[in-house]
């Protein structure tokens, strides 16, 4: 249906009442018809529907609510872009740049300064040269730093040599800021004019879970800096300079606090998530040579107390300091030779000046954080975060999240995942207030917690944003401060976003996607050009890279096209080493060179659209060739994820079968509450969907319905352990 065949009829169908869909139909006609004149045409002409769309969100007008029914976005956005071709043009925009908007933006702002100096008679504005200024900051990254470093809240003991020394050749990303001395903790904890950070500034605000009721707590710069130099000096009382600690815990205001004390204190962070069993805490110990490690005896979640201690307890005899969950005290009995918080900060009693401390400096390239990747193909890689890390992640959410002085950004998510140390550095680094909420993101008690915190920017993984939307629990509340969504971990649901963004109004939802190794995103969304659902508009800042076919050879810049993506090799914050892996071979080797570099492996299949916007079709381990055409696992699950009503969520694999022959695909599949299908029922469903969608020679061997998916900490979706699961199940069978 064209949206201007929508009528009343259809708008009451979609939950508005009667007198308001006559009110409401009243105002989409007006929208349509300033539209169409808006293209200088006659009124009886089909208007854009882009300018249909941004007319109905448009500041001032705003047609669609955030409490109108999910059904009438729905009617709304599908209707509008009933004839939109993707095959012909880019994907549908939702949300669209002012110049206005644009100039003010931080990224925005930073071009209208230098854009005509560096880009000179081709510069024009922030939203028409983007693409020009991004491909500029590829090639000149030593005049792009230097301009954002002064944006950031970086502050060196020692200054660097240059930005960018590659004359060591071994070193196929070069040598970054040589020379410079400092302390990343410390640049979160002082004041300073630009960004403006005072003292007495909120920094933090956070609220415990079952305190829904009670106001928010706030802690100011001052208050954050004296309890981090308390514990840094307590931390001096057991431990040496480098020392390897970690962290395994909930990410609540006090591991915060831990986390910037050790840093400062010159030793290591060791981030595990706190979902990890015994053998997982165990190995991450035992690869990092931690000497200790912060924990809470429980998680408290939904009221109920879940064992932390216990597990690592069972990992190994590392010392550990125990904070509780709940009150003063720890509830459980500990080891003779691990403390209580509360007898670890006994440690600074006979200091004069327990809340000051000196901090310890040290070069740009010295390990402040040793982070592991999610392990979605395999044994997880010890990746050690550099001083450089936090500047490129911090960098990353001030130009395309714009995140920036007077934002409170929140992300639900845990140290032991990179976005813990990413949402630190991107709040401390930009002179945003870091709102964390102590307790599970899934119920009504966060969203009120977003809502009373007054959250500007949300940041997500999209089996939350699920959860949200199937649940209902955020019916009612308002969202409608916030400014710009993020989202990363996992391929975006279409509908679920559309759901997402009407909360606030249509604010853009920034997708994200990168890796630990890399301490950022390589491709992103950004507030400068339009957005797409579930799609990424640009290369982030300064980075470059190509999409090999499937001989290694780069298609070029301006063709659509899906292949493997190499990474231009010169990447300020990516890893040059790994602690538990052979750098050179995991990112290096097997990469074809590319106007003499030497491209990093990253492992993504990237597909580009017509418009330049860009899609993750799965890992490189994920492809599968299912008749000798080669598809991904992510394509196939957008389109058996709309294949019938019961469906929450699919994973898709495939399968050599047990006597040989074309691999077969398999699908599993999660149902949602209330819902009842039989496997054959979808099989059938999912292979008329993927040969009416897809391809017509794809076929359906299998379907598995389950009652939930294996993930990493992260949320990463575990395909292979599926995959393990049902070749174990088919030899079985066929052994019989």
């Amino acid at each position: 249906m064209m949206i201007e065949e929508v009528g009343v009829e259809e708008l009451v169908r979609a939950g508005l009442s009667e007198e308001e869909a006559r009110g409401f139909h009243e105002s989409l006609k007006a929208a349509i018809l300033i539209a169409r004149s808006s293209e200088g045409e006659g009124t009886k002409a089909a208007a854009e529907p882009q300018k249909v769309w941004r007319e109905l969100t448009a500041e001032g007008k705003k047609l669609l609510k955030p409490w109108h029914p999910h059904a009438l976005h729905q009617l709304i956005y599908s209707s509008v872009y009933s004839n939109w071709d993707v095959s012909t043009s880019c994907p549908p925009p939702y949300w669209f740049p002012s110049l206005l908007q644009a100039r003010h933006t931080n990224l925005g702002s930073l071009m209208e300064i230098h854009g005509p100096k560096l880009l000179g008679s081709l510069y024009q504005d922030p939203i028409t040269s983007f693409s020009l200024f991004q491909k500029f900051t590829v090639q000149h990254p030593d005049v792009y730093w230097p301009l954002v470093l002064k944006e950031l809240a970086v502050t060196f003991r020692e200054g660097p040599r240059c930005i960018l020394d590659t004359s060591d050749k071994s070193k196929h990303g070069g040598t970054w800021l040589p020379g410079s001395v400092l302390n990343i903790a410390e640049s979160c904890l002082l004041p300073m004019n630009h960004p403006r950070k005072r003292d007495e500034d909120v920094v933090v605000i956070w609220r415990d879970e079952g305190s829904d009721d009670a106001p928010v707590n706030r802690m100011t710069l001052r208050e954050l800096r004296e309890q981090v130099m308390l514990v840094a000096n307590a931390l001096d009382t057991m431990f040496s300079k480098g020392d390897a600690i970690a962290i395994d815990m909930p990410m609540t205001v006090t591991a915060v606090v831990i986390y910037l004390a050790i840093v400062l204190a010159g030793l290591v962070v060791v981030s595990i998530a706190d979902s990890f069993v015994a053998k997982e805490i165990a190995s991450r110990l035992r690869v990092s040579n931690a000497k200790g490690i912060f924990t809470q005896d429980f998680i408290c979640r939904g009221g109920r107390n879940f064992p932390l201690y216990s597990r690592v307890v069972e990992a190994g005899p590392c010392k550990a300091i125990v904070l509780p969950a709940n009150g003063k005290d720890v509830a459980i009995q500990l080891r003779k030779h691990d403390l209580s918080w509360k007898d670890f900060l006994l440690h600074v009693d006979h200091l004069p000046r327990p809340n000051y401390y000196f901090p310890v400096y040290q070069s740009i390239d010295s390990v402040t954080n040793i982070l592991f990747s999610s392990g979605t193909t395999g044994e997880p890689k010890a990746i050690p975060w550099t001083q450089l890390s936090p500047i490129r992640s911090a960098a990353d959410a001030w130009a395309q999240v714009n995140i920036k002085t007077g934002d409170v950004f929140c992300w639900p998510t845990n140290l032991g995942w990179v976005m813990g140390p990413t949402l630190i550095y991107a709040c401390f680094l930009s002179g945003a207030t870091l709102a964390l909420y102590h307790g599970s993101p899934l119920g009504r008690g966060f969203g009120k917690f977003v809502q009373e915190a007054g959250v500007t920017s949300l940041g997500t993984v999209p089996s939350l944003v699920k959860t949200w939307k199937s649940t209902q629990c955020m019916e009612g509340l308002d969202w409608t401060k916030i400014n710009s969504f993020a989202s990363t971990g996992e391929a975006s649901n279409f509908d679920d976003d559309l759901w997402l963004s009407s909360k606030a109004y249509y604010r853009p939802i920034i997708e994200c996607c990168g890796g630990t190794e890399l301490a950022s995103s390589y491709i992103q969304g950004n507030l400068l050009q339009p957005q797409a659902f579930g799609v990424f508009s640009a290369a982030s800042m300064t980075t470059g890279f190509v999409i090999l076919d499937e001989h290694g050879v780069p298609y070029p810049d301006d063709q659509p096209c899906v292949g493997e993506v190499g990474l231009f090799p010169v990447y300020m914050g990516a890893t040059d080493r790994l602690l538990n892996a052979d750098h050179e071979e995991v990112y290096f080797k097997g990469m074809p060179m590319y106007e003499g570099m030497h491209l990093r492996r990253h492992g993504d299949i990237l597909k580009r659209t017509v418009g330049g916007y860009f899609l993750v079709q799965g890992r490189a381990d994920d492809t599968m060739n299912l008749g000798g055409i080669k598809t991904s696992s992510v394509e196939i699950e957008r389109v058996c994820d709309r294949a019938d009503d019961s469906v929450l969520e699919t994973a898709a694999i495939s399968i050599a079968p047990v006597n040989r022959g074309p691999e077969q695909l398999v699908i599993f599949v999660v149902l949602k509450k209330g819902y009842s299908i039989t496997q054959e029922q979808l099989k059938t469903k999912f292979s008329r969907a993927i040969q009416s969608n897809l391809n017509p020679l794809f076929k359906v061997s299998h379907v598995r319905i389950i009652m939930e998916f294996p993930r990493t900490a992260s949320n990463k979706l575990l395909r292979r352990v599926l995959r393990d699961q049902i070749k174990t199940e088919l030899t079985s069978r066929s052994r019989l």
